[in-house]
């Protein structure tokens, strides 16, 4: 990686009246990662993204790209794929791929950037007759046609099924493999855990955890889960010396010796058939560092 970040966010802040938005963000994202954005509505990320982006002017602090401030060919080397795009009605994929495509100097091939979005059985089908998996692929694919150093992706799979949501991570990580750095806001941490290299979790403007996702949770557990529902579990506290959380209907039991809490069940009498073995996840970050679950 080179030793210069390819972006570089200095003090951001962003105030709208009464309501600061972005309050003292900073971050470097080196050359060819994917780095993540994570926090609920009202977390500031998308302010700061948008900053990132030049869509939207800071109150103070800075972007630099590549060590400079960002100037054209900041605007030229980028690729933005936004939440929510209109598409012309009445035209296909092939003749929206051959519009967007005209409006650069500098080009991706066309081929290979419908291969990577595997797009190649939809170029013909009417953009209203895209499902929602298909449109998000032409939409990245859109965003690759100037062939950019940076694409950023502003929650990309809300709304997609499980499997479409799922497809669209292949995608993602062929993109990375070709160097590029990709910039992705979300609200699933199940998708942050996946794609990402190094996260930063915002809540209320700040930063509150920043770091690769498996360093964060090693930093802050060091426990396994163990999750029953409630109904089978009848256990009074001073008989059960683990840590118990009661949770939508569930018991959750966090140990560092599952042998032993498992033991303990069975000697308890617990009926084990719902028993649910996890690792600790980013959702439990973010329970552990805000006190609340990560909604969108």
């Amino acid at each position: 990686m080179n030793a210069t970040p390819i972006l570089e966010v200095r003090d951001l802040r962003k105030r709208y009246s009464g309501v600061t938005a972005v309050d003292g963000v900073s971050f470097s994202i080196p050359e060819g990662v994917c780095f993540g954005l994570l926090g609920p509505n009202g977390a500031g990320k998308t302010t700061t993204v948008e900053i990132m982006e030049g869509i939207v002017d800071p109150t103070s602090g800075a972007v630099e790209y590549l060590g400079a401030p960002r100037d054209h060919r900041f605007r030229e080397q980028i690729g933005i794929q936004f939440q929510s795009t209109a598409l012309q009605d009445y035209l296909t994929v092939a003749e929206t791929l051959r519009l967007f495509l005209g409006l650069y100097r500098r080009t991706a091939d066309l081929d290979e950037v419908v291969t990577t979005c595997a797009l190649q059985e939809l170029m013909d089908r009417d953009n209203r007759k895209l499902s929602g998996g298909q449109r998000q692929r032409l939409l990245l694919a859109v965003a690759l046609l100037n062939d950019p150093r940076v694409l950023f992706l502003d929650e990309p799979t809300t709304g997609l099924d499980p499997q479409s949501r799922r497809n669209f991570w292949q995608l993602v990580r062929k993109v990375k493999k070709q160097r590029k750095t990709i910039v992705l806001t979300t609200h699933y941490m199940e998708e942050a855990y996946r794609l990402c290299d190094e996260i930063v979790i915002m809540d209320r403007g700040t930063i509150i955890a920043q770091g690769p996702p498996s360093d964060l949770l090693a930093e802050h557990f060091d426990d396994t889960v163990l999750q029953i529902p409630a109904e089978d579990f009848s256990i009074p506290p001073e008989h059960f010396p683990f840590n118990v959380l009661h949770h939508d209907g569930n018991v959750e039991i966090s140990v560092k010796d599952v042998d032993a809490a498992i033991r303990r069940l069975i000697d308890c009498g617990v009926s084990l058939r719902h028993l649910e073995i996890r690792a600790r996840t980013l959702d439990d970050l973010f329970l552990e560092l805000t006190g609340k679950e990560l909604r969108t």
